[in-house]
């Protein structure tokens, strides 16, 4: 398959997107900033650092939409005042992501070069991933939207390896049943325990 053809078939995944950074600036939005240091599933942050990569997250995506290389965005933000700086982020990449000629561009990603349409598409799994270990390191499993999860499932399955080791920065996937919730499904495959309890 051609890039063309796979820039040419990939469906505009812009709302999702914004349904996904419209749940990460809610979940921001109502952290307590005295949970700065409470763990998350994702080991290697805690509440702190994890919306701190987020805020990186947020500007990366416009960045790489721009065709801009994405190692000019730091992959950790050092983020004080958490919900203005989210604004801003939102603000300057929903700016790119308003030029339709932008996802068909081929992009660079730290996993390769891929229409912008894939970047989006993939951005989408790694804010709706972060978006349940926020809520889950701040007791808020409730306010996530599960459709979200339903949506990034089979890109989820098909695209991050089963395989871990080196150069897969993913830890061994967690057995869930087939029929369990898409939410446990995708988190469960990314490494994440669905029963994680802080």
């Amino acid at each position: 398959m051609t890039t063309e053809t796979t820039a040419a078939t990939l469906p505009d995944l812009r709302p999702a997107l914004a349904r996904a950074l419209d749940q990460i600036g809610t979940l921001i939005a109502g952290t307590d900033p005295a949970a700065a240091g409470n763990p998350t599933p994702c080991s290697e942050f805690d509440v702190a650092t994890l919306i701190g990569h987020l805020q990186a997250v947020v500007r990366r995506i416009g960045v790489v939409v721009a065709g801009e290389p994405f190692d000019s965005v730091p992959s950790m933000r050092t983020s004080t005042d958490w919900v203005t700086e989210w604004a801003d982020g939102r603000t300057a990449t929903d700016a790119v992501l308003a030029v339709d000629a932008n996802l068909d561009r081929v992009v660079r990603v730290p996993w390769g070069e891929v229409p912008a349409r894939a970047a989006v598409g993939a951005y989408i799994g790694e804010l709706t991933t972060h978006a349940w270990d926020l809520a889950m390191a701040t007791g808020r499993r409730d306010q996530l939207d599960d459709s979200l999860a339903e949506l990034v499932l089979p890109a989820t399955l098909s695209t991050i390896p089963e395989q871990r080791g080196e150069g897969i920065p993913f830890a061994p996937i967690v057995p869930v049943p087939e029929d369990a919730p898409a939410y446990d499904r995708v988190v469960a495959w990314s490494g994440r325990n669905p029963a994680w309890q802080p």
